[in-house]
Formats: structure tokens, C-alpha cells, sequence
């Protein structure tokens, strides 16, 4: 099981307003072949509901409504998903954690919820996330 942070999903499906640069393509190919792998089951994936939010929040500027309902619909249908509550205890002990690892809160999230279910892999283009001991971000770009 890999844990999914939300830039994953952005990549995959923001359409951009301006070409991108050969790394940004290069990202959002990987991106899109991670949620195809996932939307066809063959990857199990942890994630929260505040990446969730994270995600929509982001895709609600460049898809229509109906689209984004039903993407995020069909996500949270898909049995190879678990998508995780988040108390207001355990995203306050988050962004703690993250003041000591310098992260930004909903990244220390991710980290915490790794480690309280034992996910030792990550799909993130956040670099910030290589500096963790016990954490693989993949994939490498």
C-alpha cells in the first residue's frame, strides 16, 4: 500500500493555461499513469480526506462541476482506496509534527497517517518528503 497526496491526482487531471516545461509533462504523464493504475485497481492506496479536499479545491478552478463530482465520486467508490477521517486532535498533533519536520501541515499529515498505518511509500512530486527517515516518495522525476 503506497499512501496518495494530492498533487498526484492534480497533475493527473489540472489542465494548464500555459505549455508546460518538459518536467511538468514528464510529471503529469507519471501523474496520469499513477491514477490509471489506481482507477484499474492495481495499486492499494491510503489517503485522507483533507487530501481529498486538497484536490478538489485545486481541480474546482479548471473542471466543470458535474466533471469533478463524478471524478471524485468514482475515487471514493473504488475498493483498492481508503480514505481515512482526520480528527480535529489528530490534524492538530499533525501540524505539531510537522513544525518539527518543517513541513507544511497537510504533508505532516501524511506522514503521520504513514507511520500510524505502517505505509512506508508515497506518491508525491513533493521533494521535502525524500528528507523523511522510513519514507520513499516515488516517483523519482
Amino acid at each position: 500500500m503506497r499512501f496518495l497526496d494530492a498533487n498526484i491526482f492534480i497533475y493527473a487531471y489540472y489542465k494548464p493555461k500555459r505549455p508546460l516545461t518538459e518536467k511538468e509533462a514528464t510529471m503529469k504523464e507519471q501523474a496520469q499513469k499513477i491514477v490509471s493504475n489506481i482507477s484499474q485497481g492495481k495499486e492499494q492506496i491510503l489517503t485522507s480526506v483533507v487530501h481529498v479536499s486538497e484536490m478538489v479545491n485545486i481541480l474546482k478552478n479548471g473542471m466543470s462541476k458535474d466533471m469533478l463530482t463524478q471524478t471524485i465520486l468514482g475515487f471514493f467508490m473504488l475498493d483498492n482506496v481508503a480514505i481515512l477521517d482526520v480528527t480535529k486532535d489528530g490534524y492538530f498533533a499533525a501540524v505539531e509534527m510537522g513544525d518539527d519536520y518543517k513541513l507544511e501541515p497537510n504533508d505532516a499529515l501524511a506522514v503521520d497517517l504513514m507511520h500510524q498505518n505502517g505505509v512506508e511509500e508515497i506518491y508525491s512530486f513533493d521533494e521535502h518528503f525524500n528528507k523523511i527517515d522510513g519514507i520513499t516518495r516515488l516517483p523519482s522525476v
